[in-house]
């Protein structure tokens, strides 16, 4: 039981240092940001596949009318990938960062505006708190570039795809199993960065070992 308790904690730590990871590892791949977006989702759908399949047998079918949130989930999750790995070419890794995990913003904007959905003082106080301490961990670096440029603009733009995403989960969810939301998100998302690098002309072959590792 006690080992059960803490596996969200490891989790968590595995997420939050996979995530910590993510910008010089995309920044280290000589291949442009769809590409390696398409890649990251490929691989992880195909992994997950099998586990999908056994879901699929053991639980109930999903009512067909509730594939829209997994399938705008896919695609927002198709064009934050484009752009936030995109910007990396363009920008420092902690401003790409920083702004790229704005999506709470946007997504209390909407909840607010669109929603009509009242949010507590907490959870703006929250938001406050989050935002001031991931500004002053990568402040130094951030600071040092404070123009806003191409790349600052790509990775606002992620966030805001994310946030989208996130709001479609938050309805999703209320209909289809946490995983075999997930897998049906990555089969789009994967979908969808591969016809976007096809009509960018991207090539999905031809890079250095080091991009592919």
């Amino acid at each position: 039981m006690a080992q059960n308790r803490f596996l969200p904690y490891i989790a968590l730590a595995v997420g939050i240092s996979a995530l910590s990871l993510s910008a010089m590892f995309v920044r280290w791949a000589d291949a442009p940001g769809p590409i390696t977006g398409f890649y990251r989702v490929l691989i992880s759908t195909f992994l997950l596949a099998p586990l999908f399949i056994r879901q699929q047998r053991q639980l109930e079918p999903i009512d067909k009318k509730y594939l829209i949130f997994p399938l705008l989930g896919g695609l927002f999750t198709a064009f934050d990938f484009a752009f936030w790995n995109s910007s990396l070419k363009y920008t420092t890794a902690a401003n790409a960062t920083l702004l790229g995990n704005t999506s709470p913003l946007w997504v209390a904007l909407f909840a607010l505006f669109v929603f009509r959905e009242k949010l507590r003082k907490i959870f703006w106080l929250g938001l406050v708190l989050s935002l001031t301490g991931a500004a002053l961990v990568m402040g130094s670096d951030f600071l040092s570039h404070p123009t806003l440029g191409l790349g600052d603009l790509m990775a606002s733009t992620a966030a805001i795809f994310y946030a989208f995403y996130q709001l479609a989960t938050q309805r999703g969810r209320k209909y289809i199993d946490p995983f075999r939301y997930t897998w049906i998100v990555s089969v789009v998302a994967t979908l969808g960065l591969f016809i976007m690098n096809i009509v960018l002309g991207n090539s999905f072959t031809g890079y250095s070992s080091q991009t592919w590792l």
